[in-house]
């Protein structure tokens, strides 16, 4: 079992520690009430003109907004909650956002394929860590409505876990997150009630890897001028030290308005 920890009293010591020995960490409590009413809000609207997914990975009765980021700014304070991003920092040092995704598992969805995340990337094994996953509930999660289920210890293993080994469900209440590394083995889980899971995916990535969703086409400079100056370097108008991704010898951040003048 998963001691979770406080997100008032929280702190990032705990968080990595929490991530180096079982790979990942649930944190209660994260987001002020006002917070989570706003972000759930937002994908509420989105979800009725969002498709069930096209394959069994995606789920057959899952909605997936891709791109989240480029459709609300209700989720900003998600991707840049301090807790997270501490975590991110200390593990990965320079990173970006790989992916966003909101996903609302439907009543009846099967259990997703046990994965982990940093899988697409053709990595020796073992390698450092690329990686870090946060996903946000924004409904009560539960081990009957399709919980994210965990294979703590499993974030140093190239092979699946076993049969015999047990996973844990991140049964956590509306406005908690669980911080995982990409190396972790887990997936979605069934929901065997008669109403929906809603969630929201952060992904974490080393800077010097391609981030899955092109970030600065979801938010491309004109756009990425309503954000704050953390959250735009995170979206890809950054340099990854020392010279990697600038245009025309300067950094990025020089591409969106109001911003020219800056170093």
């Amino acid at each position: 079992m998963l001691t979770p920890l406080h997100g008032p009293t929280a702190r990032v010591d705990a968080v990595v520690d929490g991530l180096g020995t079982d790979g990942v960490v649930i944190v209660e409590e994260a987001l002020a009430p006002a917070v989570l009413e706003a972000a759930r809000a937002a994908l509420d609207a989105l979800l009725p003109e969002t498709p069930t997914g096209r394959n069994a990975f995606e789920g057959f009765r899952t909605r997936r907004v891709y791109s989240a980021l480029g459709k609300t700014r209700a989720l900003d304070p998600l991707a840049l909650h301090p807790l997270v991003l501490g975590a991110s920092d200390r593990v990965l040092r320079h990173h970006w956002i790989s992916a966003t995704v909101g996903i609302s598992i439907e009543p009846g969805e099967q259990a997703q394929l046990v994965h982990h995340d940093d899988a697409i990337y053709p990595l020796p094994q073992p390698h450092p860590d690329v990686m870090v996953s946060a996903m946000w509930a924004l409904d009560d999660f539960t081990a009957a409505n399709g919980a994210t289920v965990l294979f703590p210890g499993t974030h140093r293993s190239a092979e699946p876990p076993r049969p015999v080994t047990r996973p844990v469900a991140a049964a956590m209440q509306a406005g908690s997150v669980a911080i995982y590394l990409g190396t972790l083995w887990h997936g979605g889980g069934a929901n065997t009630t008669d109403r929906r899971r809603l969630g929201v995916t952060f992904e974490y990535l080393a800077g010097w890897l391609r981030q899955q969703e092109n970030q600065v086409l979801v938010l491309p400079p004109e756009r990425a001028a309503e954000v704050p100056e953390r959250l735009q370097e995170l979206l890809g108008y950054a340099v990854f030290p020392p010279f990697m991704g600038y245009v025309d010898g300067r950094s990025p951040l020089r591409l969106i308005p109001g911003r020219e003048r800056d170093r």
